[in-house]
């Protein structure tokens, strides 16, 4: 999914009476997609309080929904003082891209940074400007889990994915685990551009050498031929399996 390969999730909250508290409820969605997204590894998070015009801009409603939202998403995993909570409308355009007047009351989100800076705006597009990018692991084995594997005309097999460790260049042999495949990288490329080689952290797309859409299928693993290689399933490893 989307989520896997994202690096901050913006969680949307409908602040209208009624469908906030079905969203933070059990089997909610709100709750559900906080979940979701801690355990598909995304550490950092934006909560967008949406609706607010339909409150009158309520401050009490605001701050209500600020405690009961960073109590379930700490119970989730996350830390709710490295998180803007932003109170927007987006049907108006209020504290989307710029402060709004109908909310005198708001001074501003404020949140930890990395290694506890201090972080401050008032808009969502500040809040998303405030992302930090992780530190990426361009010094191990290249590790990229496939999402998906196309056949295109003129082109050929270009399996897709985010590269999780490593770097892939064109030219490069890679071995897809457990199909144990191993073939040459023709090019490598991101959102349409050629690249000369991607990080971790791009999601890719790379056209490979004498591979049918057959031999190898979402899920499998590409790793560096001439750097600890794996080419099949009788390696062992350890898993955190979470059932949802």
């Amino acid at each position: 999914t989307g989520t896997s390969q994202a690096d901050c999730a913006i969680l949307i909250i409908a602040a209208g009476t009624g469908e906030f508290e079905a969203g933070i409820s059990k089997d909610g969605q709100t709750r559900e997609h906080a979940l979701l997204a801690y355990t598909l590894g995304v550490r950092q998070i934006i909560v967008a309080i949406n609706k607010m015009d339909t409150t009158k801009w309520s401050e009490a409603r605001y701050q209500e929904i600020i405690k009961e939202t960073s109590n379930f998403i700490k119970k989730v995993g996350y830390n709710p003082k490295t998180v803007a909570f932003v109170p927007i409308s987006g049907f108006h355009g209020d504290n989307m891209l710029a402060p709004s007047t109908n909310c005198p009351w708001y001074k501003g989100w404020e949140k930890e940074g990395a290694k506890g800076a201090k972080l401050t705006g008032k808009t969502l597009l500040e809040a998303i400007d405030s992302i930090e990018p992780p530190k990426r692991p361009n010094d191990k084995p290249l590790r990229l889990p496939l999402q998906d594997v196309y056949k295109i005309g003129g082109i050929g097999t270009v399996p897709v994915g985010r590269i999780e460790t490593g770097t892939l260049k064109p030219g490069m042999v890679v071995t897809f685990a457990p199909a144990n495949v191993t073939t040459e990288v023709k090019s490598v490329e991101m959102h349409h551009e050629q690249l000369s080689e991607g990080f971790p952290g791009d999601n890719v797309g790379f056209n490979v050498k004498n591979v049918s859409v057959k031999d190898i299928r979402r899920g499998n693993v590409a790793s560096y031929s001439k750097n600890e290689p794996r080419s099949g399933a009788g390696f062992p490893f350890n898993a955190q399996v979470i059932v949802l």
